[in-house]
């Protein structure tokens, strides 16, 4: 098939979703094109990894201060900041030309949205059969609901509460508007469902789970690893991760280190805030920031840690520990897209108290934690196996494009 990919942003091993399934694709002797956005340096070096998974890549600079203009324009409108931030006129009209050539049209994420609105309506006119496959991802209305009662600040929370309702909106009206939608979970897929309930009749679904590269996430020797270290990883500018983050040396570590006093924290994630950044400060709590390769960190730590208070669709920072064999412990939020089993793949506790209680548990249970890495990793091995996932990809572009004859 000839896919066209538009993704407001240079996929990439951190905007894993995108990059992987076009990196399997293309494996699979598809031909993909790329239509996307940079706006920094270290993005548009990502463009040239890509170069050879794609038979054409378009990809425009929008500046940040640009993608802020186009919010504050948006503000007056019924349109969640979301949906302009990464709108491009310019991308719009190339990305149309580039659809009239493919066979199916793959846009990613709510920022994509309007691309793919556009693009609908371009190829409607030209009287093209081209179908468009709308991937959210997560429902961001979701995430919004959970934010909502989790921002930091008064500021922060008036916000993310203005944005919810227009976001609902929007999504409530687009989740139907396309051949077909996809989601990386059960949980996302009935947020979109109850926001079409009242409205632009029932959308086609599709819940489509993120992998894990086997190859390049894989166990390390158990020498390897240090004694007593926890990592918590992900892109620290999520306010969620950030969140994450701060609650668990804040709450958590405290009793941990009461408890096993040599114990030591990694923050490992890209552009943490100045509250993450912080951390840093206290004894034993290391803040990485951006670094080449989060493997090492994750083959060489006694244990990943995933508290999260609030979140959407699956977390690939678990998977990814996962299938380095590192146990895991997690509050329940973390893993509710998962099917791993509770004491077998990974450990779930519900507060600061259980997961304290759990982590010291398994610093002292080298056995355990062993049987528990190894078990993640065959989990995620039978159920998060890009291949797996591509497979199915495949069957959804070939039931939309036979539905359009």
């Amino acid at each position: 098939m000839k896919i066209l990919f538009l993704v407001p942003y240079v996929p990439s091993r951190i905007r894993v979703r995108s990059y992987q399934l076009i990196r399997t694709l293309a494996a699979r002797g598809h031909q993909v094109s790329l239509a996307t956005l940079w706006s920094s340096d270290d993005e548009r070096r990502e463009l040239q990894e890509l170069s050879q998974y794609c038979t054409e890549i378009d990809a425009v600079h929008l500046p940040r201060w640009r993608s802020m203009l186009t919010c504050l324009a948006a503000l007056p409108t019924n349109t969640p900041l979301q949906a302009v931030y990464g709108w491009d006129k310019g991308l719009a009209r190339r990305a149309t030309a580039m659809a009239k050539k493919a066979d199916v049209v793959h846009v990613e994420h709510l920022r994509g949205s309007m691309y793919a609105l556009h693009l609908q309506a371009e190829l409607e006119e030209a009287g093209s059969k081209t179908p468009i496959v709308w991937d959210s991802v997560d429902s961001i209305s979701l995430l919004f609901r959970q934010a909502a009662q989790h921002a930091p600040s008064p500021a922060r929370r008036l916000l993310t509460r203005a944005e919810l309702r227009r976001t609902e909106l929007h999504e409530g009206r687009i989740a139907s508007a396309f051949d077909r939608t996809l989601v990386t979970s059960r949980i996302d897929e009935d947020a979109l469902l109850s926001l079409c309930r009242n409205g632009s009749g029932r959308p086609h679904i599709s819940i489509l789970p993120n992998g894990v590269d086997m190859e390049y996430f894989h166990p390390a020797p158990d020498s390897a690893r240090e004694p007593a270290t926890l990592v918590i990883s992900g892109k620290m500018s999520y306010h969620a991760n950030a969140s994450m983050a701060v609650s668990f040396v804040r709450d958590c570590l405290p009793e941990i280190r009461r408890r096993c006093a040599d114990v030591r924290v990694l923050v490992v994630g890209k552009n943490p805030p100045g509250e993450v950044r912080a951390l840093g400060r206290q004894p034993g709590v290391t803040v990485t920031g951006t670094v080449p390769d989060v493997r090492p960190f994750l083959q060489g730590a006694t244990l990943a840690i995933a508290p999260l208070t609030y979140g959407v669709g699956i977390q690939n920072k678990i998977l990814e520990a996962m299938a380095c064999a590192t146990p895991v412990a997690a509050y329940p939020k973390a893993v509710a897209a998962l099917e791993a089993v509770d004491g077998q793949d990974l450990v779930v506790a519900e507060g600061a108290q259980a997961l304290a209680d759990a982590v010291v548990s398994l610093l002292a249970d080298a056995p355990r934690r062993l049987a528990i890495g190894h078990s993640g990793r065959r989990y995620v091995e039978m159920h998060h196996n890009w291949a797996a996932t591509v497979a199915r990809l495949e069957e959804i572009y070939d039931e939309v494009i036979r539905s359009r004859r």
